[in-house]
């Protein structure tokens, strides 16, 4: 994106995005400089530190795909995708509209290019809306979300690779709560989060890594372990395999992309009984 095409609203192309990092990632061009110098600096300490942070990407995107298609088999006809990020590829109406072309979808994002573009992509789709909401705020996005779903019909959330941004457990943990309340029987939770394979003896790069983060607009960086994601779904089932590693999410490819053996996304799906 040229710097002098900026989006109307508060947007600084000196400060990196995680949105337009994660674009730039997945091949997009709708970034600046600057998320590219950034995102550049990550590739490089993934690649040091033995793995792939493009092909984190997209196992990510894989894993998003497929969970928006067992939940959309399923017959779940509602989705909420909370910090969806740039536009791209296989967007979550378009995966729900392949198998229910009248599935509801609504988009939650704070970054003002985001909304920009989301926008202008959904002019012409009355089934799917974005609305501006920050995901600290789960009860302005539930409140803006009801104006064009049904919380008493079963709603797919996706809250994907998000929670990372997110240094506070105690506040991911509110979120996650408050996000489950209004889930009927039948709704489905959906969440990816990054992680690193323990004992890698790579802090120091670590730390490089999350001062890159700290700079962007995220302000944040943090790993968890599977354990702890995992927790997110107490109470509702489960679906096999687990909390998993993306790629490995009910995945029949054989040929899984280098990159991936030493950290990534883990992702899970969780059904409300």
């Amino acid at each position: 994106m040229p710097e002098d095409e900026q989006p109307a609203g508060k947007v600084d192309p000196t400060v990196p995005s995680v949105a337009r990092m994660y674009d730039y990632f997945l091949g997009g061009k709708d970034n600046f400089s600057a998320d590219r110098e950034a995102a550049e600096h990550i590739v490089r300490i993934s690649l040091e530190t033995g793995s792939d942070i493009r092909e984190i990407a997209r196992a990510n995107r894989g894993f998003l795909i497929r969970a928006v298609e067992e939940a959309a088999k399923s017959g779940v006809r509602q989705f909420l995708d909370i910090g969806t990020g740039l536009p791209t590829q296989n967007n979550v109406h378009q995966v729900a509209h392949r198998i229910i072309p009248d599935a509801k979808v609504v988009y939650t994002d704070n970054d003002p290019i985001v909304l920009v573009h989301a926008r202008a992509l959904l002019a012409d789709n009355p089934d799917t809306v974005i609305v501006d909401g920050d995901t600290r705020d789960p009860k302005a996005i539930l409140e803006a979300a009801a104006a064009h779903l049904d919380f008493s019909q079963p709603v797919a959330v996706l809250v994907v690779a998000v929670f990372h941004f997110l240094a506070d457990d105690e506040e991911v943990a509110r979120i996650v709560q408050t996000l489950r309340e209004p889930l009927v029987s039948g709704s489905y939770l959906i969440i990816s989060h990054g992680y690193i394979e323990e004992n890698e003896g790579i802090p120091e790069r670590l730390a490089e890594a999350q001062d890159v983060y700290r700079q962007s607009s995220s302000g944040a960086m943090i790993w968890r372990d599977r354990e702890t994601v995992r927790g997110y779904f107490d109470g509702l089932e489960l679906l096999e395999p687990g909390v998993v590693p993306a790629q490995d999410w009910r995945n029949d490819e054989q040929f899984i992309p280098p990159g991936l053996e030493k950290g990534g996304v883990l992702g899970g799906v969780g059904r409300v009984p």
